[in-house]
């Protein structure tokens, strides 16, 4: 996994997590990889990894059943759609429509990128 300098490591490790969840390769109530399986799978320590889980686990994403594992909590998908978009509002957008006014980009350019970006995703 390439990591960004910009962000801790262990939230990069629990936003692929939940990228996991959202594509659907973690179903609510089942059980994710060990904390030991996953740092080798994304070549970290394994403590690094702990740190993501407690994280995850603080944001009742994920649970741990002692001695069993860590499991996705039910309604997981729907917290992690309902926090990004909630972070995405507040962080992104505000950014997003700065640097648009900065750099001059109309809301007629924006339109036209959209239409031409769900195209490609179809």
């Amino acid at each position: 996994m390439n990591f960004k300098e910009s962000k801790a490591i262990y939230l990069q490790i629990a936003d692929r997590i939940c990228d996991e969840i959202l594509l659907g390769q973690y179903r609510e109530e089942e059980r994710i990889p060990s904390v030991r399986e996953y740092a080798a799978v994304v070549e970290v320590n394994a403590n690094t990894v702990m740190r993501s889980y407690d994280y995850l686990q603080s944001q009742e994403i994920i649970y741990n059943k002692r001695g069993i594992g860590y499991f996705v909590s039910s309604g997981a998908r729907e917290l992690i759609l309902s926090l990004r978009k909630a972070y995405f509002l507040k962080e992104e957008v505000d950014y997003f429509f700065k640097q648009m006014y900065i750099l001059g980009v109309t809301a007629e350019d924006m339109s036209d990128m959209y239409r031409e970006y769900s195209k490609k995703q179809k």
